[in-house]
């Protein structure tokens, strides 16, 4: 049984929904063994045929409504997906970046032109996804953004660079964050939409060397006059892009959230098998009265963090959850996160450093929670405006 065994929501119980979760989940059995996930950690990204077999076996855009060659799912279907990979270990595949955090961007904020040109290729796989939003002098002040998208004629022209991009060398379909009006902040801030194939001026810069995440390619981008038509602009209109990313960060944030709460649960899970079978002073070292009180704090915690979780989810389909709420989510549980796997590793003494044990990759991995989707320092700027 596990640690944390909170039931699960009424709102996951459809038999819909579990005969989705098998179908998933036997995909990551047949396609994503432990020796090609291995592969993908050496290598430091997932090859772009997996996406091509993820999008036969309807595991992308799930949400995406039909008429846009999507499975007319909704958020508990991305849920699936996301869970069933945890669950199989399955590193470096980016579905929860693709599904939950850029096709809603087209899903809500394309023009019609737009949902039929691009969705239909997403969702098959043909397109993998990324959105380019930080940069090298900017990290969660998105208004103070340099790269521009300046009129040329019947298009624009971008000029810039991003960082730390997931998927980064992997993706040919990519949302940009510019400016098409440098004298504006929030105004300013249009979506561009980039196919990379063909693009001229567009680099893709060197994979970055991560402490964590070791299957996940991410990277630098470079535009260099590169030419988008003006069809491109994200639902048609400038000096939208500011308001889109903050229709879509609540979800984004909720993602993460629900990310660090799974990786509360295998830490426990993981550690608790390995402190009743490791002995130390003639006893297990689940027999010292510390090491019960240490796990047993983490539970409590872990399952407050998991029914908080299960709440904002419920919110999230029910169309109400806003920023404050998302943004404790996600500052909270993966505050937890770190706390909960570090000292897990702690548990295991001189073997929690060593990476063939699981609790070293994940303290490695959960790192980045606290920082990625906005930093944990300005979720408290968020949460602190809604009192």
């Amino acid at each position: 049984m596990p640690v944390i065994n909170v039931p699960q929501p009424a709102f996951m119980e459809e038999e819909e929904i579990a005969i989705f979760a098998d179908a998933v989940g036997k995909f990551y059995q047949q396609h994503a063994p432990q020796k090609r996930v291995q592969q993908w950690r050496d290598d430091g990204m997932v090859e772009r045929e997996f996406w091509r077999e993820a999008g036969a076996a309807g595991l992308l855009g799930v949400s995406v409504p039909t008429e846009y060659g999507g499975h007319g799912g909704d958020f508990r279907h991305d849920l699936v997906v996301i869970d069933q990979q945890s669950k199989h270990d399955v590193d470096g595949f980016a579905a929860s970046l693709h599904n939950t955090i850029i096709l809603p961007y087209l899903v809500r904020h394309g023009t019609e032109e737009q949902k039929l040109k691009y969705l239909p290729k997403l969702v098959s796989g043909e397109l993998v996804s990324a959105i380019a939003m930080t940069e090298p002098g900017v990290g969660s002040d998105l208004q103070a953004i340099t790269t521009t998208a300046l009129r040329d004629g019947n298009g624009y022209r971008i000029n810039g660079a991003k960082t730390y991009i997931s998927n980064g060398q992997t993706a040919d379909f990519i949302v940009v964050v510019a400016k098409t009006n440098p004298n504006e902040r929030a105004k300013g801030i249009s979506l561009m939409l980039l196919e990379t194939e063909g693009a001229e001026g567009f680099q893709r810069g060197k994979k970055l060397d991560k402490i964590g995440l070791d299957a996940a390619d991410t990277s630098e981008l470079f535009f260099d006059n590169v030419f988008v038509p003006a069809e491109n602009v994200l639902g048609g209109v400038e000096g939208k892009g500011f308001y889109q990313l903050m229709g879509e960060l609540p979800q984004e944030r909720l993602v993460i959230a629900i990310g660090a709460a799974t990786g509360i649960e295998k830490a426990l899970d993981t550690t608790v098998e390995y402190v009743k079978s490791r002995k130390a002073f003639g006893q297990t070292i689940w027999d010292f009265q510390n090491t019960q009180f240490v796990l047993a704090d983490l539970k409590a915690r872990g399952t407050a963090a998991r029914v908080f979780v299960n709440d904002c989810i419920a919110k999230l389909l029910r169309g109400e959850l806003d920023v404050a709420t998302a943004s404790m989510a996600k500052y909270w549980v993966t505050e937890l996160q770190g706390e909960v796997v570090d000292k897990c590793l702690q548990l295991h003494g001189g073997a929690g450093y060593i990476n063939e044990y699981p609790i070293a990759k994940m303290y490695r991995d959960a790192r980045i929670t606290r920082i990625f989707g906005g930093s944990n320092e300005v979720m408290k700027m968020l949460i602190a405006r809604s009192m």
